[in-house]
C-alpha cells in the first residue's frame, strides 16, 4: 500500500477542532497543538475490511424490521473517489440517521417525537469496482438540540466510510439541497464556506424510481482540491 494513502489533509479542507458556535467543540478541542505520530504497521496494514460480508438487507433500511418505516422513502447513492476524480472501489460505505420526525434509535435521544419501531436508522454498503454505493432509507428529519436558543438541526445522514484498515476511517455528513436550516447550523457553517456545498447531496430525477422513491446523489472525495469536508 502506498504510503500517500494516510497522507495528512491539508489545512483549510475541513472544520477546525474549535468553532466556538458550535458549543460542545470548547470542551473537546485539544486546547495545544496536536502531535503527530508515525503510523505503524499494524495501522497500515490491518485489521483488513474488504473480506467483511454484508446482509442483503443492510443497504435498504426499510427492510431491517417486520413492517415499512413511517416517512418519505429515498434512494441515495454516489462514488467513491480520489482527487482527480478515479473511483476508489471496494470501501465499506456506513450511514447512521434519526427517523421522519427527528428522532435516532438510541437511549440518549430524549427529544419529544416518536420512535419507529420499523426504523433503526442503520446501515451498511460496499461500494463496487467504480465506487459506486446505494442505499434505500427514509429522509430525516429536523430536531432540536439544545446547541443555541431555538437550534434545529438541517436533516442529515451521517457518513463513515472505511479504505482497507481501521486507520482510514473518515466520517462526514450529508444535508439535502437548499434546506433553509442550513443557514443557522454552527455544525454546517464551521465548514469553510468554499467547501460547505461539498456536503449537500444533489437531487437526481434520473435515479428516482417512479412512483416508489426520490433520488439523492452524494459524491464523497475523500482528499485534494475538492475534498468533502470530514468531521
Amino acid at each position: 500500500m502506498k504510503e500517500e494513502t494516510y497522507r495528512r489533509a491539508a489545512a483549510g479542507q475541513h472544520p477546525p477542532n474549535l468553532s466556538p458556535d458550535y458549543k460542545s467543540t470548547t470542551l473537546r478541542a485539544p486546547a495545544r497543538p496536536t502531535i503527530v505520530l508515525p503510523q505503524s504497521l499494524s495501522e497500515i496494514t490491518g485489521p483488513l475490511l474488504r473480506s467483511e460480508r454484508l446482509d442483503a438487507t443492510e443497504s435498504d433500511l426499510t427492510r431491517q424490521r417486520m413492517g415499512e418505516p413511517l416517512g418519505e422513502r429515498i434512494v441515495v447513492h454516489g462514488r467513491v473517489l480520489d482527487e482527480d476524480g478515479r473511483p476508489v472501489p471496494e470501501a465499506l460505505v456506513e450511514i447512521w440517521q434519526c427517523n421522519a420526525a427527528g428522532r435516532y434509535h438510541h437511549p440518549g435521544d430524549q427529544h419529544d417525537a416518536p420512535l419507529d419501531p420499523n426504523f433503526g436508522g442503520g446501515g451498511r454498503a460496499r461500494a463496487d469496482t467504480e465506487g459506486r454505493y446505494s442505499f434505500v432509507t427514509i429522509k430525516p428529519g429536523a430536531y432540536p438540540w439544545k446547541n443555541h436558543f431555538n437550534a434545529w438541526r438541517p436533516a442529515h445522514i451521517h457518513f463513515s466510510l472505511f479504505g482497507p484498515a481501521f486507520a482510514t476511517r473518515l466520517i462526514t455528513q450529508m444535508y439535502f439541497p437548499n434546506d433553509p436550516l442550513l443557514a443557522f447550523d454552527p455544525i454546517y457553517n464551521a465548514v469553510p464556506a468554499e467547501a460547505r456545498e461539498r456536503l449537500q447531496a444533489a437531487f437526481d430525477l434520473e435515479a428516482t424510481r417512479p412512483e416508489w422513491a426520490l433520488a439523492y446523489r452524494f459524491d464523497i472525495v475523500l482528499r485534494g482540491r475538492g475534498a468533502t469536508p470530514m468531521e
